[in-house]
């Protein structure tokens, strides 16, 4: 077999059907060049490698002790024959434009080592989790600190740094591109869809769960690179402490004050507050997106999800103290 152009890189774990319309979206690809199609499953249950063959996929199977992306996409690119490698999550679907046009991007940028375009929600219509958390995807094209998990990357610059911190169960992208960044490279965000991806989140409890595993995160890449070139996330950190702080005092503060004075003053004005909030970060976020409601919605999660971010902080910290890892936190 020649060299092919691209070497795509899928991750996934008992995804069903959602593995085969990403597959397939890969197969009505087309760059002029050969496709290799390299997928990783992480011990799958629902004949999901056996899919893969199927479509002419490379299979690769990791059974790690402690699973994360990273093992997976670390696997699949070690194996990759191409010089440019484009990683995909297996409950996503590739837009047909995207690759010839990141392809484009590389060729003309030799300092461009990652690009990566809008990653957008299948279904946001279908449960309120879906469309407000499709916002969090959207980021203004441009140079940015740090790609999603749908990237095309130079396998160059993959081997220098060694890839994908495994020991780290969440952020482990954004994490490789400072070291990809410390190498005197960029990351650059195109205005182009780049694949839809199905969320299928459904329930409170899962929509908790994600915002502490990004919580962990924050904290532990943000202790990792405090003394590198390039640190990230120091001063998110701060600001969620701070948030949570203000929204759970407010919260105390007025059922404590209506308790005391028997008057439901202090809530209605407890509501006010987080009120002005909420519209306050749906109007910051209105270049997203024009519905009103839908950017209410957002502004609403942009306090909420501050609660269990901070939990998931002073969960890695809590981890630190007694020597412990974190388990993967899974919300599907």
């Amino acid at each position: 077999m020649n060299k092919p152009d691209v070497s795509i890189v899928v991750i996934g774990r008992n995804e069903g059907p959602r593995l085969a319309e990403c597959l397939a979206a890969i197969k009505h690809t087309d760059i002029g060049g050969a496709i290799e199609i390299i997928y990783v499953d992480s011990n799958s249950h629902d004949g999901s490698p056996e899919l893969a063959e199927s479509f002419g996929a490379q299979v690769l199977r990791v059974i790690p002790n402690r699973p994360c992306a990273a093992i997976g996409r670390n696997a699949g690119w070690r194996v990759a024959q191409a010089d440019l490698v484009l990683f995909l999550d297996g409950d996503t679907r590739l837009h047909p434009d995207f690759l010839p046009i990141a392809l484009k991007a590389l060729a003309e940028q030799p300092d461009v080592a990652v690009v990566w375009g809008h990653r957008r929600e299948r279904h946001p219509e279908r449960t309120l989790y879906n469309r407000v958390l499709d916002l969090d995807w959207i980021y203004p094209p441009g140079i940015t600190d740090f790609c999603g998990g749908d990237a095309l990357m130079r396998r160059e610059v993959l081997v220098k740094t060694g890839g994908f911190s495994e020991d780290l169960i969440a952020g482990e992208e954004p994490e490789l591109c400072q070291r990809i960044r410390a190498l005197g490279y960029s990351i650059l965000h195109i205005d182009q869809a780049m694949t839809d991806h199905d969320l299928a989140m459904s329930s409170w409890q899962a929509y908790w769960k994600r915002a502490l595993r990004a919580g962990h995160a924050y904290a532990e890449v943000s202790q990792r690179l405090k003394h590198s070139d390039f640190p990230l996330w120091a001063s998110e950190c701060k600001r969620n402490a701070i948030h949570a702080s203000v929204l759970l005092g407010l919260l105390i503060g007025a059922l404590a004050l209506t308790v005391l004075t028997g008057d439901v003053l202090p809530v209605l004005g407890l509501v006010a507050a987080y009120a002005f909030l909420a519209l306050r970060s749906a109007y910051k976020a209105r270049w997203k997106c024009r519905q009103p409601v839908t950017l209410l919605l957002y502004g609403v999660h942009s306090h909420v999800q501050q609660i269990p971010i901070a939990l998931g902080q002073w969960g890695y910290w809590l981890n630190q103290v007694r020597n412990r890892q974190q388990d993967l936190i899974e919300y599907k």
